[in-house]
């Protein structure tokens, strides 16, 4: 839990056991998949999670 707590860091949403499954843990970073894919795209914004509902 102590983890999920600091991956969600900055962000609004339950902190508790009944949403560990919504841990952003298993995804790559999203600057590492924006890297990979320099040679298709032009990054024109970076857009920052605050908030996560589920339900």
């Amino acid at each position: 839990m102590e983890d999920h707590a600091e991956a969600t860091a900055g962000v609004e949403c339950p902190k508790d056991a009944g949403v560990i499954g919504e841990t952003p843990a298993p995804y790559k970073p999203i600057d590492a998949v924006m890297a990979a894919q320099t040679d298709l795209v032009e990054a024109v914004h970076t857009l920052k999670q605050v908030a996560c509902v589920k339900g």
